[in-house]
């Protein structure tokens, strides 16, 4: 099975920075921060930056090279 990274990623950093990623996306695709966690950690997932918007976008990116996460979207 391969793994999520998206998942992976979002249990490596803190509680409130999980909650304002998962904000962030609710909020841009109107939805419950439940289907937007549900969302990005699907099987069929696109990378979490996909789903971001900025400023999040390249602050999530710069938070996923600090905790080692090198590959990443078109960013």
């Amino acid at each position: 099975m391969i793994p999520n990274l998206n998942q992976e990623f979002l249990s490596t950093v803190d509680a409130k920075t999980k909650e304002m990623i998962l904000q962030s996306i609710a909020k841009h695709y109107e939805v419950t921060v439940e289907q937007a966690y549900a969302e990005v950690s699907d099987a069929e997932a696109e990378h979490l930056l996909e789903y971001l918007v900025e400023p999040q976008r390249t602050a999530t990116l710069a938070l996923m090279r600090r905790h080692g996460y090198r590959r990443t979207a078109s960013a």
